[in-house]
């Protein structure tokens, strides 16, 4: 939903039952309000945030992603993904001030519209995450970029487990940049919309702005620091194992959980990351990481399907173990890179 409140364009994901779980005809409304916007002289701030109670944005539909390859028709992803990542690159590049509210849920595609935005709000109900291995994927939507960029090997971490950050550890990983109350989003609503100053934007969620308390993900930084480093998911695994304390031999539970594979690629996708000149470099990447499991992996469907569709959150990979992944498996995918059209302010 997409309306205009003086010089205040506010857009708000309006699928509450799905918590505002996106899908494209989502994806295309928000860039046509985007680029009216951008040329509309009475609008000077943009502001995002979602409908309902539970959050922001549960992360992409990726239940019609399985119905397309499940059908044989894997080709046809590419038509989500193209616009979806379109969608992050203008977010992140968008001439005016951009305000997202990521209160609750807001994971995998949320993070995609609230983690590229040039203020990045959370509050106390926050949870923050990209749990893709967990359907037997890789970090999405500029994701990559984000967790390249967190502190120490909290990327990693992140991104192999999928763990959940609070608002503490979403601003310490630098997914965010401001915790407001929730009782005080609506304050903060209405200020953006009345203020006087049109400039004045970042001033004004100071105001509303209070200290985050104590991020338990900087308190475990020297255990994910010393496994995480390690070169390969066997290594890290190991490395968990032998360590003193429970949250370390909880992660390495986790990582015995999910997709080998995606494992695997996703620790090679995130420190490739580190090295990409920008975001649209990063999206670029994930797109071409994308295809190739929708095109060639057989754990990608199996994960939605056991976590999503049939629910039974039983997984059958393929491979079953991390040892059993083939070596060749993360540069393969790297080396599967579509043409990712992003040069215009939508996808082609």
């Amino acid at each position: 939903m997409a309306r205009r409140a003086g010089s205040l364009g506010h857009l708000t994901l309006n699928r509450p039952r799905a918590i505002n779980a996106l899908d494209l005809g989502m994806i295309e409304l928000l860039s046509d309000a985007l680029d009216a916007w951008e040329s509309d002289t009475d609008v000077d701030l943009v502001l995002l945030d979602g409908a309902g109670e539970r959050g922001l944005c549960a992360g992409g539909d990726v239940r019609s992603l399985y119905d397309r390859i499940a059908d044989g028709h894997p080709e046809d992803t590419g038509v989500f993904f193209r616009a979806e990542y379109a969608l992050n690159a203008r977010i992140a590049e968008y001439p005016k001030p951009f305000v997202a509210l990521a209160d609750g849920i807001t994971m995998g595609g949320g993070i995609g519209l609230a983690g590229h935005a040039a203020i990045r709000i959370v509050t106390e109900r926050s949870k923050l995450a990209m749990p893709e291995t967990r359907i037997g994927l890789t970090p999405d939507v500029g994701g990559s970029w984000l967790l390249a960029r967190a502190p120490g090997r909290i990327g990693e971490y992140l991104a192999l487990t999928g763990a959940v950050m609070d608002a503490s550890d979403a601003v310490y990983a630098g997914f965010a940049d401001h915790l407001v109350p929730s009782a005080s989003l609506d304050g903060l609503r209405e200020a953006l919309e009345t203020r006087a100053d049109p400039g004045s934007a970042a001033e004004i969620v100071l105001l509303f702005d209070e200290t985050p308390g104590p991020s338990t993900l900087a308190a475990a930084q020297s255990w994910i620091d010393a496994a995480f480093s390690a070169d390969t998911v066997a290594e890290i695994v190991e490395r968990l194992r032998a360590r003193p304390e429970p949250e370390a031999s909880a992660a390495a539970d986790t990582l015995a959980e999910l997709s080998p594979t995606s494992l695997a690629v996703t620790l090679a996708a995130v420190r490739r990351a580190r090295d990409l000149p920008d975001l649209r470099a990063a999206l670029a990447q994930e797109y071409g990481l994308v295809m190739w499991f929708a095109h060639t992996q057989p754990d990608l469907v199996e994960g939605i399907r056991a976590q999503l569709v049939d629910k039974t959150r039983d997984p059958r990979w393929q491979p079953a173990t991390i040892a059993e992944v083939d070596s060749d498996a993360a540069a393969s995918a790297l080396a599967y890179a579509p043409a990712l059209p992003l040069s215009g302010a939508a996808a082609q």
